[in-house]
């Protein structure tokens, strides 16, 4: 990028991010801060609805097909219909791990490090006859290849998250892709941790199943998530949610017979959050504004500064893998001499918003983050 695009980017993200002054928000891997125009989108939406009620119903439709494919676009999915909202990845999870078509004996591949919404859901097949089989990763060179190999005849699925909430952990999700289309096994993604830094190419990839959040790196808000079921899965899932949203002709209150939608929309069984499409779209808007190539660059740019400022204090040992292309947004390292659980009382007191994670602190920086904060946050941590 040219210096002039630069400077037009820095203007607009000083302009969409205006946290109080001396706060310094380094916590994307745990619930964002809004972008100015989904707050504007918000009070907007908030304001017609006190004022008018339900009236505009129909606009409200029409920006939900914008959002799907606008969410389509984001993980190259073929058309909106192909994505459905759901109010979390936890749920989306769910209705995957409950809905696939196990047999006793059967197993599904997992990681140690995943956070509990992707390995519950796994874990809870047991009644089923159905093994979790849960790989310990660690430092290893090749995680792919030890997911991969512990797979075997009645491996039906691996689940994966495309970056690892403590550790950081980046996975090569083309690999991992293709060789689970080759072998027959089904291929899930929870993308919470890594949708809107890299880029997710659910057909490139070769992603089966992918579900993330709105509020994390989307920069949207809490109850709101995307879910993409590849086409030929869609039948194959068997559902356990029922209602009127969910159906062919779902506007036809009338009708006693019924079937359910040949799109994403069957997942979805009842109201949709309007709110939560106001708020998402707004948001996806100024990423797509952006760019998802600019926007890694920018995330990866400031997630090496944390690497460089770390190794120069003997005091900081980094936790997360800096190896090229096993990193994303988090970044997790301990203060050798201090407790973790006090620092991070401590930077919080000081306007640092992070998390304890991993066994150390997390730090997880967005695009918009001036390098400058970076270094006032690791200058407060080695005090």
């Amino acid at each position: 990028m040219n210096d002039n695009a630069n400077t037009t980017v820095e203007r607009l993200l000083d302009n969409e991010f205006q946290l109080q002054s001396g706060l310094i928000y380094l916590n994307h891997a745990a619930v964002a801060p809004w972008p100015r125009r989904t707050a504007e989108a918000v009070k907007r939406f908030a304001d017609e609805n006190a004022c008018q009620g339900a009236a505009r119903y129909a606009a409200w439709l029409q920006a939900e097909d914008a959002l799907r494919a606008s969410c389509a676009a984001l993980v190259n999915a073929a058309r909106g219909e192909d994505i459905a909202f759901l109010k979390n990845t936890s749920e989306a999870l769910s209705v995957v791990a409950h809905g696939f078509p196990w047999a006793a004996g059967d197993n599904v591949v997992i990681a140690d490090e995943e956070f509990p919404s992707n390995r519950i859901p796994w874990e809870s097949l047991r009644s089923l006859g159905v093994e979790a089989r849960v790989i310990h990763l660690g430092k290893r060179h090749d995680p792919e290849r030890a997911l991969l190999d512990a797979a075997d005849g009645r491996t039906r699925l691996l689940s994966v998250s495309s970056v690892q909430f403590a550790s950081g952990l980046r996975t090569d999700l083309s690999q991992l892709g293709a060789t689970c289309r080759k072998r027959g096994i089904a291929f899930c993604v929870d993308a919470i941790q890594g949708l809107g830094v890299f880029p997710h190419d659910v057909r490139a990839m070769e992603i089966d199943f992918l579900m993330a959040d709105a509020h994390k790196w989307l920069l949207g808000p809490e109850g709101i998530a995307l879910f993409y079921c590849r086409p030929e899965w869609r039948d194959r899932l068997a559902l356990h949610q029922y209602g009127w949203h969910m159906v062919k002709d779902a506007g036809n209150f009338d009708k006693a017979s019924w079937e359910v939608a040949d799109n994403a929309r069957r997942f979805e069984c009842g109201s949709s959050n309007m709110l939560g499409v106001q708020a998402l779209g707004a948001s996806l808007s100024l990423l797509a504004e952006v760019g998802i190539p600019e926007i890694e660059r920018r995330v990866l740019t400031r997630t090496e500064r944390l690497f460089e400022l770390i190794r120069t204090h003997d005091d900081l040992e980094l936790l997360t893998s800096a190896a090229p292309g096993r990193y994303a947004g988090i970044v997790t390292f301990r203060h050798r001499r201090r407790n973790g659980t006090e620092l991070h009382a401590q930077l919080r007191d000081r306007g640092v918003i992070c998390a304890a994670r991993g066994g150390g602190l997390r730090f997880s920086p967005h695009f918009y983050n001036r390098l400058e904060q970076i270094d006032t946050a690791v200058a407060l941590a080695t005090e």
